[in-house]
């Protein structure tokens, strides 16, 4: 059974070892209780390594690198800020593989911090709001510290943590990590109604959070029998499945049950998913596994980009010398909608960024990251249209994609395209 302790008794120096490697629960999982302390007491335990997804706290600032070293798997959420200080290592790797690496060795987990809510009848935790490599974490971790956090709904995990899987556990009360939806703006909407239009009656969605995402599944209130099946979600999903337009009812596996690795939203999102059945957690082995993925018909994936090249090379992860993004599921989901019989692999973006003074869509990406193919890419999609690019010549492709750039960059991409026209490539 685990050793109980409370935030007086919390001395990290009796579970961590100098040297040791760190990992937590992800996004809006992330165990605060344990991780403040870790910052408060870094100096007693120094040095430390902590591996971290996205996050959506202010825990961890630039800093605190004076004694813990901080490895990512990408700059999403405050994430971000860590990369612009200078203080966050990249790792670069979809995200599905994390749980791979962990098994392997190749990162290294000697204690693992956990957040999950109170235990259900059979004494057992759900992993609450993230599941993604949480079960990796726990079965190589050396120590495993569990902060029981009463306000973290339970959630439906068929994968449940047992009271022999921990060392030390904490109880907390403290709200959890939300993500507010942000306010959705005009060209949010127009690059939703194009998005939208590739969203049939019974398709399977992977959508992530975000304006747009949410100016999507506004206008999904007409379709009938949507399915879902993503990394995290948002409250988006919400109305949907109150107003009966997910349903899950046509997926051939998981039918009647969203799947999510992750839930990212707000507290009318955790409610929801208390002690909720049609929305299921489940690791990430599971959400990005091509195996699954291939299973299901009418996949359509939604995804970012931070721009794109004219042969629809996809870059979501760097802007000249800055690492802004990530690789997440990007590849894994495009490649799979993509493939999916009646499914769609849509890249979503706005035609301009940095105030309308630079096109996304551009002759040549702007780093030498790509973070998705051009061979997986299907559907690109801004405010000006849509661009489907599956089966397409590079001249053909290069075309289309000009024609849903901004106008005024229209003429200057379609000069630097007529080498492509000429040689074919």
């Amino acid at each position: 059974m685990p050793e109980v302790l409370t935030p007086e008794t919390l001395d990290l120096k009796k579970i961590l070892k100098p040297g040791d490697n760190v990992l937590w629960g992800q996004g809006c999982g992330e165990p605060q209780t344990l991780t403040e302390a870790l910052v408060e007491q870094r100096a007693a335990v120094a040095p430390i390594t902590v591996y971290l997804g996205a996050g959506f706290t202010s825990t961890l600032k630039p800093e605190h690198n004076d004694h813990i070293k901080m490895m990512g798997f990408g700059a999403v959420g405050t994430t971000r800020r860590l990369t612009k200080g200078g203080a966050l290592h990249i790792i670069p790797c979809h995200i599905g593989q994390v749980a791979s690496y962990i098994n392997q060795g190749v990162v290294p987990c000697d204690v693992a911090f956990l957040q999950v809510p109170p235990p259900g009848e059979d004494g057992t935790y759900s992993f609450g709001l993230i599941c993604d490599y949480t079960r990796e974490m726990v079965q190589k971790a050396r120590t495993v510290v569990v902060e029981v956090n009463d306000q973290v709904p339970q959630t439906d995990c068929p994968d449940r943590l047992s009271p022999d899987d921990i060392d030390y556990l904490i109880h907390s009360s403290r709200p959890a990590p939300t993500l507010e939806a942000g306010p959705i703006g005009d060209l949010d909407r127009a690059i939703a109604k194009h998005t939208a239009e590739y969203i049939e009656d019974g398709a399977v969605l992977q959508i992530g959070i975000g304006a747009v995402p949410d100016a999507v599944m506004q206008l999904l209130l007409d379709r009938r029998d949507l399915g879902v099946h993503t990394g995290s979600v948002g409250d988006g999903l919400v109305e949907l499945i109150e107003k009966g337009v997910v349903t899950n009812a046509r997926k051939p596996i998981d039918t009647g049950v969203s799947i999510a690795g992750g839930l990212i939203g707000s507290q009318r999102l955790y409610t929801f998913a208390h002690r909720n059945p049609v929305i299921s957690m489940r690791p990430s082995s599971y959400t990005h596994s091509s195996d699954v993925l291939s299973a299901l018909p009418k996949l359509v994936t939604i995804n970012s980009a931070l721009e794109i090249d004219l042969s629809g090379q996809v870059n979501a992860e760097q802007v000249g010398d800055s690492y802004v993004g990530g690789v997440g599921g990007q590849p894994e989901y495009v490649r799979a909608g993509h493939r999916s019989v009646g499914g769609h692999s849509i890249m979503a973006l706005s035609s301009t960024a940095k105030g309308g003074s630079m096109s996304r869509i551009c002759a040549r990406l702007t780093s030498p990251v790509v973070t998705s193919p051009r061979t997986d890419v299907d559907v690109v999609v801004t405010e000006h249209g849509a661009a489907e690019l599956r089966g397409q010549s590079f001249a053909e492709r290069a075309k289309r994609l000009i024609a849903i750039a901004d106008p005024k960059f229209r003429e200057d991409l379609d000069r630097e395209a007529q080498v492509i026209y000429k040689r074919g490539y």
